[in-house]
């Protein structure tokens, strides 16, 4: 038994939690991912989703309610327990906030040298196998101005790979690539997560992307949780605000139906 786990059981929590800048961004916050699934949080641009992993990696504080993250309550944590738990919780940025002037293989091994279990000899191994993961392997000499939007965030997923994560965080990672890439990401996120176990959280309005991927659902609507459970039961939600979402995105720009 872990009292720990046993007082926190879902990996990721958001117990009414509130949060305004110049208006109300969250309100009355409530939902939870379990360990080794994924959550996708969805709804139209300026709604908080954003905001809602900020204060998952802990650059954002509440100003009230309780935010749990790899079992523990970190809404007061200190910067130095947070940086604890950022070794177990990675977050992949829209830009790939990758190193311009280093290679892809470059970029990966500068996340290695921030740790102390390898050693030099096998560095260059894990790369490539990580590389090797992401299906990235022939652009380990490439720079990232060489590559497309797409393999340039797989890159950063593997370079967030090379801290042995419990869970990985992704901004959008399907906005700006085409629908062929798209699916090679989901692909390569649904693979981590069978192959690795980890948990996940997606900030996402690709709903192709959250129905292959995600386990659990957050609607975000005007800083409030209108829908969260499984993503099989968003369809059937009545909410007017869901139903419109739904409808739009089975509507495409020439004005056909998906």
């Amino acid at each position: 038994m872990d009292p720990v786990k046993d007082r926190y059981p879902h990996y990721i929590e958001f117990r009414h939690v509130y949060k305004t800048f110049d208006y109300p961004v969250l309100v009355d916050c409530n939902f939870y991912v379990s360990p080794g699934e994924t959550l996708a949080i969805i709804g139209r641009s300026g709604v908080g989703k954003s905001v809602s992993l900020g204060h998952v990696m802990g650059f954002l504080k509440p100003d009230s309610g309780r935010v749990i993250v790899a079992h523990q309550d970190i809404t007061d944590y200190s910067e130095a327990e947070l940086r604890l738990i950022r070794r177990k919780v990675t977050m992949v940025f829209q830009s790939g906030a990758l190193f311009d002037s280093l290679t892809v293989g470059e970029n990966i091994l500068f996340s290695l040298e921030l740790r102390e279990d390898y050693d030099e000899s096998n560095k260059l191994e894990v790369v490539r196998g990580l590389l090797a993961m992401v299906d990235l392997s022939e652009f380990e000499d490439a720079y990232p101005a060489d590559l497309s939007t797409g393999y340039r965030r797989a890159v950063a997923i593997a370079r967030a790979l090379a801290a042995q994560p419990e869970c990985i965080l992704y901004d959008e990672p399907t906005t700006m690539v085409d629908p062929i890439m798209s699916d090679q990401m989901a692909t390569l996120m649904l693979r981590l997560k069978q192959q690795l176990s980890l948990t996940s959280v997606v900030v996402t309005h690709d709903l192709d992307l959250m129905r292959r991927v995600a386990d659990r659902v957050v609607f975000l609507f005007d800083g409030q949780v209108i829908y969260f459970g499984p993503v099989s039961g968003l369809e059937a939600c009545e909410h007017p605000h869901v139903r419109e979402f739904l409808a739009m995105d089975r509507v495409d720009f020439s004005g056909g139906i998906k």
